[in-house]
């Protein structure tokens, strides 16, 4: 029996975790495990009515459930950075998810923005440390207010956070089974104290892994490779703000924010799974979003919680349904409603 926490969130998230539900129940039914959920109101619309967010107490709770299905967070009523703080980098930093996982897959050409790009061209996997750098909040304000001030931001990297991180993506790479390469991105040439550490430890946890090739790219060049080669890149390991940034990027890539999910990882406790494309309020309860990023996020959870034939079910059904179905991943432009899409996937995995 998995115990799974949903947090449908702001805007669109509670329209998505809605189809990504609808696709769970059909998949324990036909692979034949239980599950019970319960609902955590952690949205901007509960803060401007109590002020409250995530509490000491929740994440208590929370530890005793095998996962978390989180739609999206983000209120334009609420200040920016009071609820990613307050939610999302609460719930990761408290549960010590400090692995979040990308996997970059396109499914269909005809939704690629790259020239000449295939489905076997765009096939990797980004591993971004989730707990450290500069997302820490680390920093301070000098003469704060006058002409001059000084904005202090500090990159906070330790040896065990990172090790955990490029020892996970060596073994996302042995996993995988595909390249067998892993690609470290940083910048060590300016930022010469954090990717020192970082590209010292990599190079030292290589030592473990001799199956595996590596190599090293600086993040602009990253982003450049992205467009020009993706089907050079196997796994990716990198830190917080980089891998924030290329993951993006790596979304565009794949088809667009619509079909992009994500992991939050905590490979020794409870681990939370999203699409990643935000609260989309202008789009909300009009039933045009697209679901399939959501239900994505569903077979990731899954393959997290071992049950790996149900999560390539979904996945192959999404595929169908990209390929065979829907017009365009665009919100509005899919040719189908919300809850439509979310039925063709469960036709489909029928």
């Amino acid at each position: 029996m998995y115990k799974i926490a949903v947090i449908p969130g702001d805007g669109t998230g509670p329209e998505v975790v809605n189809e990504g539900l609808k696709v769970l129940q059909a998949a324990a039914k036909k692979f034949v495990f239980k599950y019970e959920t319960k609902f955590f109101d952690f949205s901007g619309k509960r803060y401007l009515k109590t002020g409250q967010l995530v509490a000491d107490s929740d994440i208590e709770e929370l530890k005793k459930y095998s996962a978390i299905y989180l739609g999206a967070v983000g209120d334009p009523e609420v200040k920016p950075g009071i609820i990613e703080t307050g939610v999302l980098l609460k719930l990761r930093f408290s549960l010590d998810q400090y692995i979040n996982l990308r996997p970059v897959k396109l499914y269909n050409s005809a939704y690629c923005p790259l020239k000449d790009k295939k489905p076997e061209d765009i096939d990797f996997v980004v591993v971004r440390e989730n707990s450290e750098g500069l997302y820490k909040g680390m920093g301070e304000f000098k003469d704060k207010g006058t002409k001059d001030e000084v904005a202090i931001q500090i990159s906070y990297n330790t040896r065990k956070g990172v090790e955990r991180c490029i020892r996970y993506a060596f073994e996302c790479s042995r996993k995988r089974n595909k390249k067998k390469k892993l690609t470290l991105c940083g910048k060590t040439n300016v930022l010469t104290y954090a990717w020192d550490l970082w590209q010292r430890t990599f190079n030292e946890v290589a030592k473990d892994y001799p199956d595996i090739t590596t190599d090293y790219a600086h993040v602009d060049a990253t982003t450049m490779w992205f467009v020009k080669n993706p089907e050079w890149f196997d796994v990716i390991v990198t830190d917080n703000l980089f891998g924030d940034i290329i993951t993006d990027l790596g979304a565009m890539i794949q088809g667009g924010m619509g079909i992009a999910a994500g992991g939050n990882i905590n490979p020794q406790g409870v681990s939370m799974f999203e699409p990643i494309g935000g609260s989309a309020p202008k789009y909300t309860g009009k039933n045009v979003i697209n679901p399939l990023a959501a239900i994505c996020a569903v077979g990731m959870m899954l393959e997290n919680l071992g049950e790996a034939q149900a999560a390539k079910a979904i996945e192959q059904a999404v595929i169908e349904v990209v390929n065979k179905k829907i017009k365009s991943l665009a919100a509005g432009k899919m040719g189908y409603s919300t809850a439509e899409v979310g039925d063709l996937v469960v036709e489909r995995l029928k």
